[in-house]
């Protein structure tokens, strides 16, 4: 998957304020640290994933209350096809 580089920076820019925030409150310097690089790694996943939710496809099983589910990003169209015909003929729960 292709990194999107406005995620680094919007993700650097939220973990830059929480760091200022956090520096306004003399906390140490390495809580700081650790503090902004916790949050700009969750932020930058966050938005990762968001991203590559709407290019997700999801195969399920028709069975209701069945709870397989098979969740593809940037598969061909012959993959896709291969898992939807998967998740619908796996074996199901009695």
């Amino acid at each position: 998957m292709k990194r999107l580089p406005i995620a680094e920076i919007i993700a650097a820019a939220m973990a830059a304020c929480i760091g200022y925030q956090l520096d306004t409150y003399d906390v140490p310097l390495s809580m700081t640290l650790a503090s902004s690089l916790a949050m700009f790694l969750a932020f930058r996943d966050t938005i990762h994933q968001l991203t590559g939710a709407s290019r997700a496809v999801t195969h399920r099983c028709p069975n209701r209350g069945c709870d397989f589910m098979v969740r593809l990003t940037g598969a061909s169209a012959a993959e896709s096809r291969r898992w939807q015909e998967i998740a619908a003929a796996h074996p199901h729960r009695q």
